[in-house]
């Protein structure tokens, strides 16, 4: 990504994360974390990567934000009025990256006790 794509898309990281705040209710109040956004060379396309924390069915979460685009795009162009022409269409994704983290760890955390029961012994 260019200069000016990673901070268009800072920008819509940021003011993003403003609108899921704001409209906390609107998704069962879920904590949204959007982990990255990526900009087209146009500007013109955003795909917004999201996970979930604590949040048992993340498919249906998803669904209803993208329900919601409309809004949340509408949301974001009152936001970014003065520092861009054009209010990008956005894509929203599953981030499962921090769920593969976590995964990693309790892994990482079965192999050491079964290392130690096994020095123990």
């Amino acid at each position: 990504m260019s200069i000016r794509q990673e901070k268009f898309a800072g920008i819509i990281q940021q003011y993003l994360s403003e609108v899921f705040l704001k409209h906390k209710g609107d998704f069962n109040n879920a904590f949204i974390t959007i982990s990255r956004v990526e900009v087209s060379p146009d500007l013109g396309y955003a795909k917004v990567f999201l996970s979930f924390l604590a949040e048992k069915n993340k498919e249906q979460l998803l669904s209803l934000i993208k329900l919601q685009s409309i809004v949340i795009r509408k949301e974001l162009a009152n936001k970014i009025k003065n520092q861009a022409r054009i209010v990008p269409e956005l894509q929203f994704l599953l981030d499962d990256s921090l769920d593969y983290v976590f995964h990693m760890e309790e892994v990482m955390k079965q192999v050491k006790e079964q290392d130690e029961k096994k020095k123990s012994s």
